[in-house]
């Protein structure tokens, strides 16, 4: 019978991890967790003891979550237009792909894995992505990456900061979303709307 791998987290560790039992509970943990707006960069390991996270350490952890249920460590970035980027977590079951998130924002958190492509995927968060203006940002995508490159720099359990992940998001190639014509013809949200997208939005 093979042993499972403790991907250097401690018995503690792998029993919250499992404990969390499925996408739908890794979502709802860091659903439980408040958001905070620091310029940190912390570990799969600190997010679990601080209880804490922004949307970069949000889908990190995610990412790490899923890894200890059995699913590969895979990020996506998400790139908008002049507006924050954001990162999620995501997985597939029977082949359609699914997301988990931190956000400050309603709509760009959870995705049940019944998208057929990452493009498909990505397009789901189009409509919960603005800014406080009501300006439709989202752009482009990123491939999903397997954050497994990163093991020798220890990614789940640092002490360090992780920001090599995000400076490794922002170099891998984007895919536009939309066209030039498409982003012409954007129109802003309506206040209904941008009101419900930020229900418990965190300002600086």
């Amino acid at each position: 019978m093979a042993i499972a791998p403790d991907f250097g987290l401690t018995a503690r560790e792998l029993r919250a991890f499992n404990a969390l039992r499925t996408p739908e509970g890794v979502q709802k943990f860091l659903d439980s967790i408040p958001y905070h707006l620091a310029d940190t960069a912390w570990s799969p390991r600190r997010v679990l003891h601080e209880r804490t996270a922004h949307c970069l350490e949000g889908a990190i952890f995610g990412a790490a979550a899923l890894r200890v249920l059995g699913f590969p460590p895979l990020l996506l970035d998400l790139e908008a237009h002049r507006d924050t980027d954001h990162v999620i977590a995501v997985f597939q079951v029977d082949g359609a792909w699914g997301a988990v998130a931190k956000s400050n924002y309603v709509g760009c958190r959870y995705r049940e894995p019944i998208h057929r492509t990452i493009r498909e995927l990505a397009l789901s968060y189009f409509e919960g992505y603005f800014d406080p203006r009501g300006n439709r940002t989202l752009r482009r995508y990123s491939r999903p990456v397997d954050l497994k490159r990163f093991d020798n720099r220890e990614w789940m359990t640092t002490k360090k900061t992780v920001w090599f992940i995000a400076e490794y998001l922002v170099d891998v190639p984007h895919v536009p979303l939309l066209t030039r014509g498409q982003v012409r013809r954007l129109t802003r949200m309506d206040k209904r709307s941008v009101k419900a997208g930020m229900l418990g939005f965190r300002r600086h």
